[in-house]
């Protein structure tokens, strides 16, 4: 089985790549300049060599009848390691000989000779190596019955040319030293960014991501984020991720906590009344002697039905949370809020009951009526239950003008409002959060002191399950609940929360009303 072998770094990579890239680029240089270079010094050769054939063939003209005659070698002026030679009509060579240094010209061996053999009189250039001699430029012509060849030394031209391109390699690996340590340099800090964002993506991979507080996670440096470069978009890039993770983990973190918190309420309010249940069912066991069996089953169904409708409430909030469909019809508000006030002021006679509707017609809305009135009664009972006596209570109706829930610019606004204590600053944030009180600075009586803490949130949820929406004000001496809720002839909410079936909605009203109730 073959193993892969691994990646080198993106810096190896870069300084090979340019590498190669410049000996490629050096090669080509030096190979076109040698090429350029051989093919002028060719030509002017190749131009001596024409001169030298034709002064040879001027020479041979003074005795054309002799064709082994080279004595036009012994004229000055012709330069050291010329060769020429005579030869007859079928080409053959008859004579040949080469110009000396100082010396007489020196006849060609059969050898030499032999290396020029087969070169056709027709002016062109060819070459050949001739032992002992080297290589040469000769041609061959023929005019008027008189063929001559003459040839001229290369080594000059192989030496400039070999010269050159010996030049030129030293240089190309001098300037490929000096180009390779700038681009290492070069490459080098300009991945120092792109290896910070590493570091941190690294750090950032180290915390412990499953448990605890997930807070101040390493951040890229503000002068590696510069989206102008690459790095600095990868690492604008990774910032904006590790602020999603952060965020993300802290919000699942938070909701981990409502959980628990929620369990532990839950399971402490549950606790409650299945403890007074087995308190007073050991103490019926124990012989009627101990508890009066009527007040003890009072009791037991007191917090019975405490217990029930715990349960209860549990179990909506966890309906609406899962979405279940909700009752759709025609709900008329005026009509389900006088119902409410009524209902509430027949519980709580000590209260200041108010009901003010400021509307020219009915407003209805499309909902489950059962759920609304919870809604209402709630807010109510809410209201009746932390406030003292004689407090005033008002709840009104009236036309949104578009800014709350109504999709198409109107709406139902229903408002409570009492001059009560007031809901202490610390516990707005969280006043429609699940097992939330405010006890110890708002008063309270009646049979349900201490409540569950679960009627705002069950508002809050159902509210928002018809597509409104609610907020509160509270400051001492008054505090305002206001719900809004799209109109009947708004665009249908999406209700996504559960109920079973809702009563008939009551008949519409278009009255106007204000006083007590």
């Amino acid at each position: 089985m073959s193993t892969r072998r691994p990646l080198r770094s993106l810096r190896t990579r870069l300084l090979v790549f340019i590498g190669l890239t410049l000996v490629a680029v050096c090669v080509a240089m030096a190979l076109t300049t040698a090429f350029v270079q051989r093919a002028y010094l060719m030509g002017d050769l190749d131009g001596r060599v024409a001169n030298a054939v034709s002064r040879s063939l001027g020479g041979a003209a003074l005795h054309p009848d002799v064709e082994d005659d080279l004595g036009f070698l012994n004229e000055n002026g012709h330069p050291a390691g010329l060769l020429a030679a005579r030869l007859d009509e079928d080409g053959t060579i008859v004579a040949a000989a080469v110009v000396s240094q100082d010396a007489a010209p020196k006849t060609l061996t059969a050898e030499q000779t032999a290396a020029l053999a087969d070169i056709a009189t027709d002016g062109t250039e060819h070459t050949r190596t001739v032992p002992g001699l080297g290589t040469y430029r000769v041609a061959a012509v023929e005019s008027g019955g008189i063929r001559v060849l003459t040839g001229l030394p290369m080594d000059d031209v192989q030496r400039m040319i070999g010269g050159l391109v010996a030049a030129e390699a030293a240089v190309a690996v001098a300037g490929l030293a000096v180009a390779g340590g700038v681009c290492a340099v070069v490459v080098r800090r300009q991945l120092r960014p792109l290896g910070r964002v590493a570091a941190t993506a690294a750090e950032v991979s180290r915390a412990p991501l499953d448990r605890g507080e997930v807070t101040g996670l390493t951040r890229v440096p503000a002068p590696d984020t510069d989206p102008a470069s690459e790095a600095g978009q990868v690492g604008a890039a990774l910032n904006r991720m590790i602020d999603h993770v952060e965020s993300s983990l802290t919000a699942r973190q938070r909701s981990e906590e409502r959980m628990r918190r929620f369990l532990s309420d839950a399971s402490h309010e549950l606790r409650t009344p299945l403890a007074s249940i087995a308190g007073y069912a050991e103490l019926m066991s124990r012989g009627t002697d101990r508890v009066e069996p009527v007040l003890a089953w009072r009791r037991v169904s007191a917090e019975s039905a405490r217990m029930t409708g715990l349960v209860e409430d549990l179990l909506l909030l966890a309906r609406l949370d899962e979405g279940r469909p909700l009752q759709s019809a025609e709900v008329d508000m005026a009509a389900l809020v006088a119902e409410a006030v009524w209902d509430a002021r027949a519980a709580g006679g000590t209260h200041d009951w108010q009901l003010e509707l400021r509307l020219d017609a009915a407003p209805s809305v499309l909902g489950d009526q059962a759920r609304l009135h919870q809604v209402v009664a709630n807010l109510l009972a809410n209201a009746r239950v932390h406030t003292p006596a004689g407090t005033r209570v008002v709840a009104t109706v009236e036309a949104g003008d578009g800014s709350g829930a109504a999709r198409d610019g109107s709406g139902v606004v229903i408002r409570i409002r009492d001059n009560g204590p007031g809901i202490p600053p610390a516990f707005l944030p969280t006043v429609f959060e699940r097992f939330t009180r405010a006890d110890a600075s708002r008063a309270r009586s009646g049979p349900h002191d201490g409540g569950s803490g679960l009627g705002l949130a069950i508002v809050a949820a159902i509210v928002s399950a018809h597509g409104g929406r609610i907020d509160v004000e509270s400051a001492p001496g008054r505090t305002e609940f206001t719900i809004e809720l799209p109109s009947v002839d708004a665009e249908p909410p999406v209700l996504d929360a559960l109920s079973g079936p809702s009563a008939p909605a009551p008949a519409r009203s278009s009255r106007t009303l204000a006083g007590n109730c």
